[in-house]
């Protein structure tokens, strides 16, 4: 079989695999890739066979059917067939099974057929690469040194915080261990309150954002570190110091918690997230123990612990190392939900362009540590009737915005007494993540084609506004449909309706 063109791909328990990386295929350049000459039924033997993993695999779910792979002879069934479609499904009793797909731009990496299978049980779900996201393994590779960092610094800290409290100090009598337990327990119940006060209050952000959350948790907590280190220095002072450290640390705990529960859930494709929690923490625990030992040989160090200014350098060296790792981590996760950040980038790129960027551009794109505040062109959502239609003509303006928003659950209007562009929304009763989603998308065309006039007038408003909604009207729905073509979930759209002002209508103009 000559064999050029397009590459075969397997996957085992609803994970892919390029098996011609195994094949050896005589008389030809590149085994990566397979196509027959003739029409053939697609027969692939796996006795010793070395597979490969691939990250470069579009998530969809089986489809059982046949079909032949062909060459220079076409078969009727795969002419309309698109690129990468799966071919072949072969199911097993144990309850795994194969797909085999076809890929005309394939891209490999270095895959775990090195690693016993059964490590990989033990630190992998089962099923994996299929049964969770395609970044689970890049985002848990780099959370693993991630991790490691982190317990490095903890017992750095720990250090200061043993020396503060009299730990090396005092002979051993039975009151120095009483007075150091007692204000240690004081400085834990004290941070308690933090994590308290984060859950109760801003419970409701997380889902919006994870990895902004979760980088913010471990700058917070970065800060928390050098109250601890510093109660070296003023040991008199370690109780307050030690409270404020463990205050911000279980500040950032609260935001790192409910962040991490997103993600998990993210990797949990296959409803499987109990078992991704499992494994998560055998990942954990590895860093933690290889971490701390690490902690202990820099301990070791002559003249380290004695010497602050030394003991600070070398944890601020690793704390900035840990936090770049963080940010790695959380930069190669690919959500295929949108939030307020991917669908100002989604709807840029297609009010920009007639294009939606793919989960990867997207996700590449968005700006991790980005506040909303700051984005442009800015949108002020959930402002009152009365701010909307300040001025000499407001009953005019309320009339207008009603006519003209009668068919949509939200109100925008133009402020004109801000140089940069900027947006005022409100929403209706009954307004749903849809509705902010179509404000987004009237804001971004209005930002593209707004006309500013020297006497500035409702009139022109008006007809700029009428001309965005008339041109939603018409390409939302495309809009929607190259969202779903490009492997969004249009199902989970995470745009927030603002509950604490919403315009009901009660008569008709």
């Amino acid at each position: 079989m000559s064999c050029s063109g397009r590459a075969v791909w397997i996957e085992t328990g609803y994970e892919e695999k390029d098996i011609a990386s195994s094949l050896k295929i005589a008389g030809h350049k590149n085994p990566l890739k397979l196509q027959a000459q003739m029409s053939y039924p697609l027969q692939l033997s796996f006795t010793g066979l070395a597979f490969e993993s691939s990250k470069t695999r579009t998530r969809k779910k089986a489809r059982p059917f046949q079909t032949l792979c062909s060459s220079s002879v076409q078969h009727p069934n795969l002419q309309e067939k698109p690129d990468n479609e799966v071919v072949l499904l072969e199911r097993y009793g144990n309850g795994t099974a194969k797909r085999y797909t076809l890929d005309d731009a394939v891209q490999l990496q270095a895959g775990l057929s090195w690693l016993p299978d059964i490590l990989k049980d033990f630190i992998l779900p089962s099923g994996f690469p299929g049964s969770v996201s395609d970044d689970y393994l890049q985002y848990m590779m780099l959370q693993f040194p991630t991790n490691i960092t982190g317990w490095i610094c903890h017992t750095l800290v720990t250090s200061s915080l043993l020396k503060a409290v009299g730990a090396g100090s005092f002979t051993g009598t039975a009151a120095a261990a009483s007075a150091a337990a007692i204000r240690w327990v004081s400085k834990d119940g004290i941070g308690a309150i933090g994590r308290l006060f984060i859950g109760g209050r801003f419970g409701d952000l997380f889902d919006d954002d994870p990895k902004q959350w979760r980088m913010y948790a471990d700058f917070i907590g970065s800060a928390g570190s050098i109250f601890d280190l510093v109660t070296q220095v003023y040991p008199a002072y370690f109780l307050p110091l030690a409270s404020l450290g463990n205050l911000t640390k279980a500040v950032a705990r609260g935001l790192k918690d409910p962040s991490f529960r997103v993600i998990q859930n993210h990797f949990a494709v296959s409803g499987n997230l109990g078992e991704v929690a499992a494994k998560e923490e055998v990942w954990e625990v590895g860093a933690q123990l290889l971490g701390l030992a690490l902690g202990i040989l820099i301990l070791d160090t002559p003249g380290l612990v004695k010497s602050f200014p030394l003991l600070l350098s070398t944890w601020m060296s690793m704390r900035l190392l840990h936090l770049w790792l963080r940010y790695q981590t959380l930069s190669v996760l690919r959500f295929d939900t949108i939030n307020l950040k991917r669908a100002r980038i989604l709807i840029k790129s297609y009010i920009l362009q007639s294009r939606v960027l793919g989960c990867v551009d997207c996700n590449r794109d968005e700006n991790i540590l980005s506040w909303e505040t700051f984005t442009r062109p800015r949108i002020i959502f959930g402002v009152p009737l009365e701010e909307m239609i300040g001025g000499e003509r407001s009953v005019a303006k309320i009339k207008m915005l009603l006519k003209l928003y009668a068919k949509e659950k939200h109100f925008l209007v133009v402020n004109q007494q801000k140089t940069d562009f900027e947006v005022f929304v409100s929403f209706k009763v009954g307004a749903t993540s849809m509705s902010v989603l179509r404000s987004v998308w009237q804001t971004y065309w209005l930002h593209k084609n707004w006309k500013s006039y020297d006497n500035p007038s409702s009139d022109n408003d008006y007809d700029q506004l009428a001309q965005s909604l008339l041109e939603m009207e018409v390409k939302f729905e495309d809009f929607m449909q190259q969202l779903d073509a490009a492997g969004w979930d249009t199902s989970q759209i995470n745009l927030k309706v603002p509950r604490k002002i919403s315009i009901e209508e009660l008569g008709h103009v």
